[in-house]
């Protein structure tokens, strides 16, 4: 909820106006680009809307996996990986699930186990191949949490700034399985939350279907405002 008078496109300074973020097309005007690294590219320039929502296709569960797949054929081609050779697998787009990013980075997982997931996954991997994967994929999750927490941080800074607040106290709803489910996704955001808006204290409420509620609770409250003009009338 934002005070009007901070809201530049639309007119008006009374009240207050429910803002929708749309933040997943953050970075579409280029902004994003000293962060973007060829294989942000390259995932960028086989989906389905290319150019668009960037900042989503850095941080969403529906591109981390094949943003590992990227980098994993590019070790390959340079000889890091799988004994320089690239499987039909791996050149599959979307064979490498963001599931298996959770599983490979789980502190209970041993090697051994690193290592059947990719042989279920057609690569045959040795031990050192399991330890160079597991290190990409903590890479990558590691880089879209501290994305996405900067992002939370900016947001959150920027209301208590309009608000006129030393310190704001504020709950943030979540939804998704890489929050849910990643070992390590939501931790790293929530400090990366912490360090960059120390003047906020950031509740963090797991929402299970945030969007479909978000949805029906504006339209909830858009018909008995309806209702209520009527009753006036």
């Amino acid at each position: 909820m934002e005070e009007m008078r901070n809201i530049e496109m639309v007119d008006g300074d009374q009240g207050r106006m429910c803002i929708n973020m749309e933040w997943g097309a953050f970075g579409d005007n280029g902004c994003l680009d000293d962060f973007r690294t060829d294989y942000d590219h390259a995932v960028d320039d086989l989906s389905l809307n290319v150019g668009k929502q960037r900042y989503e296709k850095m941080i969403s569960g529906m591109y981390l996996g094949e943003i590992v797949r990227n980098i994993l054929i590019d070790m390959t081609k340079r000889g890091f990986l799988f004994r320089g050779q690239i499987s039909e697998t791996l050149k599959t787009r979307g064979i490498f699930e963001t599931k298996f990013l959770s599983q490979i980075e789980s502190d209970r997982l041993a090697l051994l186990q690193v290592r059947t997931i990719l042989q279920h996954l057609g690569l045959d991997s040795t031990c050192d191949d399991s330890i160079i994967v597991k290190e990409v994929c903590g890479a990558v999750s590691r880089r879209g949490a501290q994305l996405c927490g900067a992002g939370v941080a900016a947001v959150v800074d920027k209301i208590r700034e309009n608000r006129g607040l030393d310190h704001l106290n504020i709950t943030v709803g979540v939804d998704g399985t890489l929050y849910k489910l990643h070992p390590h996704f939501s931790r790293i955001m929530k400090q990366t939350v912490k360090d960059l808006a120390p003047r906020c204290c950031v509740t963090f409420l797991l929402s299970e279907d945030g969007s479909g509620k978000g949805a029906a609770l504006i339209t909830a409250v858009a018909c008995r405002l309806r209702e209520e003009a009527k009753s006036k009338k």
